[in-house]
């Protein structure tokens, strides 16, 4: 069954702000930063929400924004068993395709250098454009 992504209520944050917690907290801890529950729930009010959907079945979530130039994937998170099945795959060509609607030449993110998803970034065309401390910035020309 292909996944979708379908809108987001607010009723939606705190399974958006526990999952992301819960996978992004032992990068916070590895690079000493603070996890403020306030900063996600207030960028939730500006940046647009996606659940990631197979079916009835919620299997995670995506927070995106854009400028004039990118469409920015802010968060990107499946539930653990939902991990290492092509999900996430399929989310980023879904976003490809979404920033060739909107006549953006890119699609951006930042990854925890650690993070293992840098991988998946890569073999889907993102290339690293710079790191700093914690992060490494990378982006997928589209067109």
């Amino acid at each position: 069954m292909p996944v979708e992504l379908i809108a987001a209520s607010d009723a939606w944050c705190t399974f958006a702000r526990d999952l992301t917690r819960r996978a992004m907290l032992p990068y916070y801890r590895e690079f000493d930063l603070l996890w403020i529950e306030e900063a996600f729930d207030e960028a939730w009010g500006w940046r647009e929400q996606w659940l990631v959907m197979e079916g009835e079945d919620v299997l995670g979530f995506c927070s995106l924004s854009q400028d004039r130039q990118a469409l920015f994937i802010r968060e990107l998170h499946l539930v653990p068993e939902q991990r290492g099945r092509g999900v996430g795959s399929q989310v980023l060509e879904t976003l490809a395709g979404w920033a060739a609607q909107r006549r953006l030449p890119l699609l951006r993110l930042m990854v925890f250098k650690s993070n293992p998803a840098r991988q998946l970034y890569l073999r889907h065309g993102f290339v690293e454009m710079g790191e700093d401390d914690c992060f490494v910035r990378m982006q997928r020309v589209i067109g």
